[in-house]
């Protein structure tokens, strides 16, 4: 879509909403407009077709408060499309061509300073303000790994990592050229980026082939970057992983990759962190889960038990008489570390210990148990609800 194409459409009238609409209107007609013109609602219209692509350019469009703005604004300036300015011509006006405005003007046009009017529609062609212009160039984003303990991983841990990345070559000071003076260019004219046709009024941009994205070219390319203006740098950075991180789980560290170039944002570092198991403790979410043995005594009559925690000291718990094997309690705020700070519980599921030997005093108690419950049988409801079924 070139510029002048994009000043003269009018999106409001396309989407059938007033000049004032709000985010929420612009939404609401949009999706209507979408499911009545939608090339699957009508097969073979191709009318409906270019219809509905008119719509989601123009929802594209309002449905961004960015380009939104500058919509506005653009449209303001030329008054809403005519693209007329007094002089000789038809009713006291003429027409004149907008690519002597776009393609890098400078000073003075329209009052506009050095840039030009290309600084207007900048962030919506993805275009610089001015011819030979070198664009900013973030910096790679890198991916590295960790190993932490259990406990590291609830409690959070500072480490080392040793990353390698492209940095800016030292030999040429990043440019590229061994005598440090690239020149622009001349097929993305310092932009990095050329513009191709995508059908439909659109356009797509790529990194540019002949500069490789970089907005330079070396006439003499450095013989260690071999012109490219990186070097491969290792460089070794203490990292702080927050607590309460699970395993396999990728944090993001803003602005802690490779460096940008030409005063480009710098990457990002993702860490995937790995988390060992523990001997004692397992999680579940942000609850921390142990299995504790008790005696057939405690889980039959009852008492207090003393549990262990990550990293604290032992909690008591009240053992219920008559506890069934396998029942789960909870001991509150012993588990993971929330990311409001808060903590998770621990969960401490019961084992009824069996001995395996028993002593002659030990095995007379047990005896004299087992005629005093002979009456009661554990599997009756079993067997009854076996027949019923």
């Amino acid at each position: 879509m070139n510029t002048k194409d994009f000043v003269e459409k009018d999106y409001y009238k396309v989407l059938g909403v007033p000049k004032d609409a709000t985010e929420a209107e612009i939404k609401k007609a949009y999706r209507k407009l979408a499911r009545e013109n939608h090339p699957d609602a009508n097969k073979g219209d191709a009318s409906a077709e270019a219809r509905f692509k008119e719509i989601s350019e123009a929802n594209d469009i309002l449905g961004d408060p960015k380009k939104r703005k500058e919509y506005d604004d653009a449209r303001a300036l030329f008054g809403n499309g005519g693209f007329r300015a007094g002089g000789p011509g038809a009713g006291g006006s003429f027409n004149f061509d907008l690519g002597d405005l776009f393609g890098g003007a400078q000073g003075g046009a329209g009052g506009f300073g050095g840039g030009g009017l290309g600084d207007v529609f900048g962030g919506l062609f993805n275009r610089g303000g001015g011819a030979g212009r070198t664009q900013p160039r973030r910096g790679q984003d890198i991916e590295s790994e960790v190993t932490l303990s259990f406990t590291e991983a609830i409690e959070g841990a500072t480490v080392p990592l040793r990353m390698s990345s492209q940095q800016p070559c030292t030999a040429c000071s990043g440019t590229g050229d061994k005598n440090g003076t690239p020149r622009v260019c001349p097929t993305c004219v310092g932009t990095g980026q050329v513009s191709r046709g995508s059908g439909g009024g659109f356009s797509l941009t790529d990194p540019c082939v002949d500069c490789k994205g970089r907005g330079l070219i070396a006439e003499n390319p450095c013989e260690v970057c071999k012109g490219s203006g990186r070097a491969k740098s290792s460089r070794t950075m203490q990292v702080r992983i927050p607590a309460g991180v699970s395993d396999n789980q990728k944090i993001r560290l803003r602005g802690k990759g490779a460096p940008g170039e030409r005063g480009g944002q710098n990457g990002d570092l993702y860490v995937v962190v790995h988390v060992d198991d523990h001997p004692v403790f397992g999680r579940k979410d942000d609850n921390l889960t142990v299995t504790v043995p008790v005696s057939f005594s405690e889980a039959a009559l009852g008492g207090e038990i003393k549990v262990p925690t990550l990293g604290g000291p032992a909690v008591t718990l009240k053992l219920p008489a008559g506890t069934p094997n396998g029942r789960t309690m909870r001991a509150r705020g012993k588990g993971a570390v929330r990311k409001d700070g808060t903590r998770g519980d621990l969960l401490v599921t019961v084992e009824v210990a069996v001995p395996k030997e028993l002593d002659d005093k030990a095995r007379e108690a047990l005896e004299t148990f087992r005629e005093a419950t002979a009456s009661e049988d554990p599997r009756a409801e079993l067997f009854q609800a076996a027949k019923g079924a």
